[in-house]
Parts: structure tokens; sequence; C-alpha cells
């Protein structure tokens, strides 16, 4: 089923902290708070510069605006100009499916589209050819409680049940040459993605329903991640009664104290219980401002410093957004 456009306008952003990141590029950290007659969904996204790379070649949603749509992007470091090709399907995907009713097949057209406005975009500025790997996911009713999944590639979708202490459910499938059974280029690995945006390697992008009960979160994670987390770490650190940016940040935390130097993003979306009556702002005020004030620590891409994360100053607390 589709959230139609009426009910997708309903969507509020209560409150957004302010961006926070630094001049090296190390870190970003943001949380924002999105609600609707029905319920309340807290969205949260880290993302930190590895030091292999001199720009981050991550993109991921920036939750600017109200559209419950949220992506992760990998930018294929083989290829040419990573950070623009992830950055651009960003861009692309919220750029269309922002603005229609999102469904299954609007989520492929969607997908399949980027794969040829990336290539232009790269094809624009160099002969080589360039890629990203995506992972997303899409409210589909107004409840916010029924969702559609996608990916290409080796960014990855778990879910994390709010009411068990279980790992995480991983809800995607790499698509690898091992997984896919193909043989790898020469010099690759099994494990490297085989299906990817921007060089014309997909033809039917993943989707596939997952429902969220209040309290239950998805996340969405690039290589970074996953390779050096294991779904009972990531469902331990994500279910600590600290705000949720502070828990993205303790899971970037922890790959980087395992060896990752690649680029590490992780973006949750948390479903609250239903709630009795209202919107609640002053809640949602209050719990970014709680972020606004500590949460948000330093955060360096292996032994990057980044000061501007840190807590020298207490930022502004955020307004509420219509």
């Amino acid at each position: 089923m589709a959230l139609s456009r009426a009910r997708a306008d309903d969507i509020v952003r209560v409150a957004r902290s302010p961006r926070r990141d630094c001049g090296s590029d190390a870190a970003f950290v943001r949380e924002a708070v999105y609600a609707t007659r029905d319920t309340r969904l807290h969205a949260a996204v880290v993302s930190s510069r590895g030091a292999r790379h001199a720009v981050n070649e991550d993109g991921h949603s920036t939750l600017d605006g109200t559209a419950p749509l949220f992506v992760v992007a990998d930018g294929v470091s083989s290829g040419a100009l990573a950070s623009r090709a992830s950055g651009d399907l960003v861009q692309y995907l919220h750029a269309v499916l922002g603005h229609c009713e999102v469904d299954a097949a609007a989520i492929r057209r969607a997908v399949l589209r980027a794969d040829r406005e990336v290539a232009r975009s790269i094809a624009r500025r160099t002969d080589a050819p360039g890629a990203a790997t995506l992972a997303l996911c899409a409210a589909v009713d107004s409840a916010m409680s029924r969702w559609l999944v996608a990916w290409v590639g080796d960014c990855r979708a778990y879910r994390v049940r709010g009411t068990d202490h279980e790992p995480a459910e991983l809800l995607t499938r790499d698509d690898t040459y091992r997984h896919l059974d193909e043989a790898s280029p020469p010099g690759g690995s099994p494990d490297d993605p085989a299906r990817m945006i921007g060089n014309g390697a997909v033809d039917a992008p993943n989707v596939r329903p997952v429902d969220l009960r209040g309290g239950d979160m998805l996340v969405l994670c690039s290589d970074g991640v996953h390779r050096h987390a294991e779904p009972s770490d990531i469902g331990r650190l994500l279910r600590e009664r600290t705000p949720l940016a502070r828990r993205c940040v303790r899971l970037v935390e922890l790959v980087r104290s395992r060896g990752s130097h690649d680029d590490a993003t992780v973006l949750v979306v948390l479903r609250s219980p239903p709630r009795r009556a209202g919107f609640a702002r002053l809640v949602a005020i209050a719990a970014l401002a709680a972020v606004a004030a500590g949460a948000i620590v330093g955060l360096a891409a292996d032994s990057v410093a980044a000061p501007d994360l840190g807590t020298r100053g207490q930022p502004n607390i955020p307004q509420v957004e219509r």
C-alpha cells in the first residue's frame, strides 16, 4: 500500500538537532523527530569518514525533510567520483520518492532511473565509471507501522525489536558475487558487491515489506559498520537508554575500535508507541534539547580529531518546524 500524498503532507518534523560536523569531514551527527496524528518517529544519522579516504564517500539522508524516507549510500571506492556517486544517488531518490506515492513499483522505478542519472552525472566530469550501493526504507502508512526496505549492493538494513533482547535481524541479503553465484572479476573478491547504481549493473532492485511495532527500530548502514559489528552488537547498543544519536555514535565508535578504516554510516529510525493524544511537541523538543546539550560527542575518523562534535558549548535548542 502506498502512503498517499495527502497523508505524507500531514507529517510534521517536530524538531531537529543542529547539524554537527567539522571541517575535516570526519563526522556528521544529526537527530530529528517526526509526528503524525497516529504516532511519532525518531531518526538519527551518524557518518564518519575513514582513514582510507580524503573525503567521506558515504551518502545519507540529512533529516531535513518531512517525508518518511531514509537512504544510506556507499560510493564504490574502486570507481570514479565515489563521493559524488553516493551523494547524487541520495539526492535523486529524495527528489523523486519524497513527492509521490511510495510503493514497491515506485521504488524500483526510482532506483533504475537513479542508475542512469548517476551515470550521467559522473560522465559529465570524467570518462571513468563510478557507482554506489544503497539501502533505503520508506513508510507506507500514516501510522508508520508498515515499511518498504530496498537495497542494491552491500549496504544493509536491520530491524531491532524494542521488546526483546535478541540480536538485530538482518533484513537484506548482500548482492555479492558469492551470494549471486557469479564469478568475481580478476583481482576482486567473491564478497565484493556485484550490483550497484551508476554503472548499469542493476536490473531488479531488491524490495521487501517490513512491519514496525511501537519501540522497534530500522537500521540502515554501510559496510564500514556491518563488517565490524555483529547483529548482537547492533541490538545491544541501539537499545541503550540514551538519545538515539548517542546510540549511533556508540556503534560507530565500536567499529572504529575493531579496526574499521572505511567510511562508516548508520541511520536509525525508531517508531514510538502510540500516543494518547496530540503531537506531544514539548516532549520531542525536550528530547532534542538533551541531544544538543550532551549527547553529541567527539567522534573522529580513526586518529582524526573532530573538535566541533565536542562539548565545548551548548548549541541552541531547536525550534519547532512546520
